[in-house]
């Protein structure tokens, strides 16, 4: 059981394996073959200290450290720092190059941070994001690149006496419904959330990584998901870390591809979405000759897990080796530090067919010919209950109600938002069954059901269709029309007079003549208005057919659909088929 925070862990790696490779960044903006820097334990350490005893020069203890840098092996530096250097990290995407980031700057208004960290590349860009707030200095921006880190300085006599501040760094949410709110991780979330990972992902290898076991991702460094999975995983559980830029991996997502197949025991993580782009783009040639038989797992999470993309997935790579049993559909979020629940392992993911007609009325029952939803295992640490959001109650199983966590994973709350933490986190069960206790549970917004022990996603509550009276889940119509387009879909209701319609953002490829684009757009209308018909029982108000990269999306590539839904009000699509 892990007992001590990662900068202790971290010294304690340096100390005794100083030689065995900590971390490896494959640059492929320099060669599209890839070049690879790579850190020791002991040379990360010694980097890692000397970048906080420069920290420790502009900031105090408690102070907040922004890091708006590009992935690279400077973002791992900056944000291990902030750590040893007991202040609070924020990690952060870049700004926008030429245009205002309101995201970014919300945040750098809520944290209020002392210092930035960037990189000379970056800094003019930066810089314009480093204002003073009400009553406190504008933040120094630090170019990280510009500080000779080998050199070696000795940690303050009485840092390690001092208490950290409660709060390790502020994870701000994607947004994908709400602004960005900063939920507070602390040190002991990172840790029980470690081990509750381990024990669902690695429970076959006795819940420890097997000899030489390793971590690909392409995953940006600001997302809950590619800051543990590529960062801080490596460290508490002594494993070698391989990163890219999430830019590498949509260029050309064999490079993922390959990097699993290269590295011993690799355990990665991807979005449903990235299932699909690798199995679509990905050539006989990227993978002639490759072993993906040694893949430990692919965690999938960050947006509903689809039948459809897994079966693509293991399909595509099965020539390669690859074995359906390490697809590992899981259940997270942010507010739980990360991660929450998966499917057991040994086995290939768990599809079963609900009726649709009664997920509507917010019941699943089992069929042959329906919904078919993906299941995330029997969740057992943290523990997990199926609430009804208006009554508190706990739902029967196979009812539909919100999902409710508990354990030493679940944060503290959001930082300066005293109320949304109330809602959030403070959640109270009426009259809890036996062995539930009734409050401090984290209500996470999304809406699931449990079925012969099994968990299962539904959606999220805010983003529920009510077409006509009856629920409708976007994901399913996305999935659907998804199935039929090969493209990104947004779901989305709008009101007309006093009912809601649905309509479809559609995301279409375009031809290489306008006649072939024309005719591509109609049957693509054909097929989804046929698709959504016969699947839900409703029709489209509206299809709108857009370019490729038309709809919104959140950091961590989910669906942004209450932007959607504004930016049809203001008519700002595109239409392909205007």
């Amino acid at each position: 059981m892990l007992d001590s925070p990662i900068p202790a862990i971290l010294r304690e790696r340096a100390s005794l394996q100083p030689n065995d490779s900590a971390f490896t960044f494959i640059d492929y903006d320099a060669d599209p073959d890839g070049v690879e820097e790579t850190l020791t334990w002991g040379q990360l350490s010694q980097r890692v200290t000397t970048l906080a005893a420069e920290l420790r020069q502009h900031a105090e203890i408690g102070d907040r450290v922004v890091i708006m840098a590009p992935q690279s092996m400077w973002y791992i530096l900056g944000f291990l720092a902030a750590f040893e250097a007991n202040l609070i990290s924020v990690p952060l995407s870049t700004p926008t190059p030429g245009a205002h980031d309101e995201r970014a700057a919300a945040v750098l208004k809520d944290c209020t941070p002392t210092v930035i960290l960037t990189t000379s590349a970056l800094a003019g860009e930066v810089l314009r994001y480093a204002k003073a707030a009400d009553g406190a200095s504008a933040p120094t921006v630090l170019e990280i690149d510009q500080l000779d880190l080998t050199v070696r300085v000795r940690r303050p006599s009485g840092s390690r006496r001092e208490t950290p501040p409660e709060t390790a760094y502020l994870q701000y949410t994607s947004g994908s419904t709400r602004t960005p709110a900063g939920v507070m991780v602390s040190q002991r979330n990172l840790l029980a959330n470690f081990e509750q990972q381990v024990s669902g992902l690695l429970s076959e290898y006795g819940r420890v990584g097997p000899p030489g076991t390793t971590l690909v991702s392409w995953l940006p460094f600001y997302h809950d998901m590619g800051l543990i999975l590529g960062i801080c995983a490596p460290i508490l559980g002594g494993w070698h870390s391989v990163v890219m830029s999430p830019l590498a991996f949509l260029a050309r997502p064999a490079r993922w591809i390959q990097q699993l197949a290269l590295r011993p025991h690799a355990l990665t993580a991807a979005p449903n979405f990235a299932l699909d782009l690798a199995a679509a783009r990905t050539t006989d040639d990227d993978i002639a000759g490759l072993d993906l038989g040694d893949v430990l797992a692919v965690v999938c999470g960050a947006e509903r897990v689809q039948p459809v993309s897994v079966r693509r997935f293991t399909r595509r790579f099965a020539d390669a080796g690859f074995q359906p049993k390490v697809i590992r559909p899981s259940f997270g979020l942010a507010e739980a530090t990360l991660y929450v629940a998966t499917h057991e392992p040994g086995e290939a993911p768990s599809v079963v067919i609900f009726d649709p007609e009664k997920l509507t009325a917010g019941v699943a029952k089992r069929t042959t010919v329906g919904t078919s939803l993906i299941s995330y295992g029997t969740p057992d640490s943290p523990r997990v209950r199926i609430v009804d959001p208006d009554t508190r109650l706990e739902t029967p199983a196979g009812t539909i109600g919100e999902i409710w966590v508990q354990g030493d994973n679940v944060c503290r709350g959001y930082w300066n938002k005293p109320d949304e933490t109330e809602h959030t986190f403070r959640g109270v069960i009426a009259q809890p069954t036996d062995g539930t206790s009734n409050d401090n549970w984290l209500r996470t917004g999304d809406l699931g059901f449990t079925d012969d022990g099994e968990l299962f996603i539904i959606g999220r509550i805010k983003d529920l269709l009510i077409v006509r009276g009856r629920n409708h889940y976007p994901d399913d119509i996305e999935a659907t029309v998804g199935a039929v387009s090969g493209g990104r879909v947004a779901a989305i209701s709008v009101e007309d007079d006093t009912t809601e319609q649905l309509v479809a953002i559609v995301e279409v490829k375009a031809r290489a003549t306008e006649e072939a684009t024309r005719a591509k757009l109609n049957d693509v209308k054909s097929a989804v208005t046929s698709a959504i018909s016969q699947a839900h029982g409703i029709s489209a108000a509206d299809l709108v057919l857009v370019a490729q990269g038309a709809i919104p999306i959140t950091t961590s590539g989910k669906i942004r659909r209450q932007a959607c839904a504004e930016r049809y009000r203001q008519g700002e699509f595109i239409r392909l088929d205007a």
